[in-house]
């Protein structure tokens, strides 16, 4: 490796954005009123009330474009925008350079409230991203959970 190498840069989108059509929110808006009227003729108007206020957050993020986050894998640790995780707050890593997306970063973490990172990473940058982490951190065997992958099924 370089040592002159002390941080990768690069910014890339939150997620994948997928164009919805009509279709899309007009089968949102059908779920969401049968699941409406279900909860009300079973006498649940807090959960018809978290529907209709579910679906349309739903609504409103699926025509939002992602954000642009910036990345950064450096000496000290991995930057997802402005959040520092250091190597010592991550067990380890993996690259899955088949993933229909596009090369992804996987961070296992050892906090229970962020598990997995999961960061897209650009295809020129792998090697010098690979040779930096695996000074660092061990190398195993991770994939995407079931939840993105549902996600991204759906077009989040």
């Amino acid at each position: 490796m370089d040592d002159s190498i002390r941080a990768i840069t690069w910014e890339a989108p939150e997620h994948h954005h997928i164009d919805k059509s009509s279709d899309w929110f007009w089968v949102l808006g059908i779920i969401a009123i049968c699941g409406t009227v279900a909860a009300f003729f079973f006498g649940n108007f807090l959960f018809a009330l978290v529907i209709l206020l579910g679906s349309g957050v739903m609504a409103l993020r699926a025509v939002k474009p992602p954000a642009v986050v910036p990345f950064m894998v450096g000496k000290k640790g991995v930057r997802v925008g402005e959040k520092l995780y250091t190597y010592s707050a991550l067990a380890s890593y993996f690259i899955d350079e088949e993933d229909e997306g596009g090369p992804q970063l996987l961070l296992k973490a050892n906090s229970m409230y962020s598990p997995l990172i999961v960061m897209p990473i650009p295809e020129e940058y792998i090697d010098d991203i690979e040779d930096l982490l695996k000074e660092k951190l061990p190398e195993e065997e991770l994939h995407e959970p079931l939840g993105h992958k549902v996600l991204e099924m759906f077009g989040f």
